[in-house]
């Protein structure tokens, strides 16, 4: 069933979680742990993220040093399928454009509908760490309008190939990532806002958003999304923190804001463990005040801590 479905026929707010693919080399048991104990609040939907190449640089012989590519996680597909046969859930695989051409995504997208995953998540995807700004595969798209554009047009029975006459049609649900504090590269949140309305013409059904820790930078947003005409379900992502050190690396890694009363309670804390108490104490604040807003649904980034994420939606459900 389509994401948007379960929103339309969902009377309270919902609740989903998203997973990391394991580590090369590492098995299904890491999600299946991960998401055992979070099953009880019956999720209708998982996300699950992709990760794309990396770069490490190998010395040689020579003293040289040898630019070599790596792929730290598998992909998502066989990832989606498991979870789906495992749980009876629908997976929602995160496509990107950084790694993969149009006939590359092509592909992966008649091989999510082959096995009836119809919704997905479509992002550009992050820099990589040697890069300066996103670089995209030669062949491949450099923006997420433009990849929506062609699940859309895969939807509509339109592929690469033109002399394909009456493909198929497939039918995914597109969600699309949005920034209620800005996306980082924007210079201002009009022109942020002016790009997610294109997403949204251009057949998105849904947003994401990114993490944030202040409600009001969500309210704003979804206020600012409705006057600009969009008018897809706006979903909040939330993550707790967990550790001291995430005062300083959230903010360096996602550009979002910590709110006072939160940076001075963490730095009262007397241990790791008040520091941990005191994320989940904000982040169940966090979901309950966004639940009574009334929220299609609160979207839980685990980063593979289920205990943590447990504890919080039960004091939420």
């Amino acid at each position: 069933m389509k994401v948007t479905d379960y929103f339309e026929k969902s009377e309270s707010t919902l609740v989903s979680f998203e997973v990391l693919p394991p580590l090369k080399g590492g098995s299904m048991d890491a999600i299946f742990k991960t998401l055992d104990p979070l099953m009880e609040f019956k999720p209708p939907f998982v996300d699950v993220t992709y990760h794309r190449e990396e770069f490490i640089y190998k010395k040689k012989d020579s003293g040289y040093y040898e630019k070599t590519s790596i792929r730290k996680r598998p992909g998502t597909v066989g990832i989606c399928a498991a979870i789906m046969h495992r749980y009876g859930v629908d997976a929602v695989p995160h496509l990107i454009c950084g790694g993969f051409t149009k006939d590359d995504t092509e592909n992966v997208l008649i091989d999510l509908a082959f096995l009836n995953i119809n919704n997905v998540l479509a992002l550009r995807g992050d820099a990589r760490k040697f890069d300066g700004k996103f670089v995209s595969q030669p062949g491949g798209h450099a923006f997420a309008l433009d990849l929506v554009k062609q699940i859309t047009d895969m939807n509509n029975g339109a592929y690469l190939d033109q002399n394909i006459q009456n493909g198929n049609k497939t039918e995914f649900c597109i969600g699309v990532a949005g920034y209620p504090e800005k996306h980082f590269e924007s210079p201002n949140m009009d022109m942020d806002l002016h790009f997610t309305k294109l997403k949204v013409d251009a057949g998105a059904d849904y947003i994401v958003t990114q993490m944030f820790f202040d409600n009001q930078f969500y309210f704003d947003y979804v206020k600012r999304c409705r006057e600009a005409g969009i008018t897809v379900p706006i979903v909040p992502g939330l993550k707790p923190l967990t550790k001291r050190y995430q005062l300083n690396s959230l903010p360096r890694l996602f550009y979002t804001q910590m709110p006072s009363d939160l940076v001075n309670a963490v730095n009262a804390a007397k241990d790791d463990q008040a520091v941990k108490q005191v994320g989940i104490d904000w982040c169940t604040a966090q979901s309950k005040e966004l639940k009574e807003f009334g929220v299609p649904c609160l979207h839980y980034y685990t980063m593979g801590d289920s205990k943590i994420i447990q504890k919080i939606v039960e004091g939420v459900y």
